[in-house]
């Protein structure tokens, strides 16, 4: 019997408002935004990015989850993986009795008619969606409309002959599902290029330059789709993106591979041989956008960016501050452990296929005089960690 799907929530929105709002909801952030995002106490001064935290596919997605609990309040409730990548909305997830098919000990085999699995924002692979389909789960999709449309490009170069270049982290969830998309049709192959040292390689490859080949064959060696070869599979291609990537990475990266074309087929057949989409979510690249501009209009003695440190967008919006100011990316309050001691992960940490790195440092923030933060955080950020993080900031800055 094939699963029932809800894709359009459950008709509990209401239902789950107040509770939505006791666990994310912050007064003083919405202090901060009711004056144009700048708040003062002390010494202390907080300029807000005016695009931050939950953007609309995350918000819609956890609160389906909540309508899901609420639903089925006497049948199991399983996630598939992180709903979304920040640690307090997966902790209250899990306090909610749902289980993590991802965690130790859960597996795909325990499930049943009678169990319900909420897909996460960053959707799932073809076979995953298609093995809980076969064992009649109710299911509840919450996958993001910006991913929503990066797959329906992609199934549009397979079945064009185009092998799809997603940029983007091959072991993120979202690229998985994404590359999952290509294999939907015979013959179709994807390659994943995390930046701009894999794309050069890539081009090197497109030009002929076959003293680069066993370097490609190592570095994407979890990468492409099964079967790939590239002297055959690069003729042709699509791009996309993984929706959070940096949208001036994406783009540099598509240029380098259309200019790599234009020099092996020549510039009068590219469009057989190249073609691109805008891809990059509307709230990643305002977010991005927003956190540029208010680097632009002021000077500030340090930049705070808050999120998961597996979250993509997060860790490019700190790259962007990183390079305008002094940038500390924390995952939570906690990592503010006194007006000497912070932990955070450093911008510069080369984030490869997988891990994170954290280090701690001392004298982060100036010991006297006036001190001006600009805050700002990645998508699936909710507004009470926010508030937090500026209360724990004006106690620290106020307390030397």
């Amino acid at each position: 019997m094939p699963s029932t799907i809800f894709r359009k929530g459950l008709d509990l929105k209401h239902d789950v408002a107040d509770a939505l709002a006791r666990d994310y909801h912050s007064q003083l952030v919405e202090t901060l935004k009711d004056s144009d995002f700048c708040w003062s106490s002390g010494r202390l001064t907080v300029h807000l990015a005016q695009e931050f935290g939950f953007c609309y596919g995350v918000d819609r997605a956890v609160d389906y989850a909540y309508q899901t609990r609420r639903r089925f309040p006497d049948r199991r409730v399983f996630l598939t993986g992180e709903i979304i990548h920040n640690p307090h909305v997966n902790t209250r997830m899990r306090e909610a009795g749902v289980r993590f098919l991802s965690d130790p000990g859960e597996s795909l085999d325990q499930l049943g008619p009678e169990d319900v699995v909420i897909l996460p924002a960053f959707g799932v692979t073809v076979s995953e969606l298609a093995a809980l389909d076969r064992l009649g789960c109710t299911l509840v999709d919450t996958t993001c409309g910006s991913v929503l449309n990066v797959w329906k490009n992609v199934r549009q170069y397979a079945r064009e002959g185009y092998t799809a270049i997603i940029h983007g982290k091959a072991r993120h969830e979202e690229t998985r599902a994404t590359a999952s998309q290509a294999l939907e049709v015979s013959q179709g192959h994807y390659l994943v290029v995390l930046d701009r040292a894999e794309a050069e390689l890539v081009c090197d490859v497109i030009r002929g330059r076959s003293h680069r080949y066993d370097e490609f064959v190592a570095t994407f060696a979890d990468a492409h789709s099964p079967e790939f070869d590239p002297t055959h599979d690069l003729q042709r291609v699509g791009l996309a993106n993984q929706t959070t990537m940096l949208m001036s990475e994406s783009l540099e990266i598509g240029e380098l591979i259309k200019h790599a074309m234009i020099d092996r087929y020549g510039a009068d057949t590219l469009a057989e041989h190249y073609r691109a989409f805008e891809t990059i979510c509307s709230a990643t690249q305002d977010r991005q956008d927003a956190v540029t501009q208010l680097l632009d209009e002021r000077s500030f003695d340090l930049a705070i960016v808050i999120g998961g440190y597996n979250s993509s967008n997060t860790r490019n919006l700190a790259r962007i501050c990183s390079e305008r100011v002094s940038t500390y990316h924390i995952a939570a309050p906690s990592c503010l452990r006194s007006a000497t001691e912070l932990t955070h992960r450093p911008s510069d940490t080369p984030a490869p296929r997988g891990g994170d790195s954290e280090t701690t440092v001392n004298d982060w923030l100036p010991p006297t005089g006036p001190v001006t933060v600009a805050v700002t955080a990645g998508a699936s950020t909710p507004d009470n960690i926010v508030g937090e993080v500026i209360e724990k900031l004006a106690t620290f800055a106020n307390s030397q």
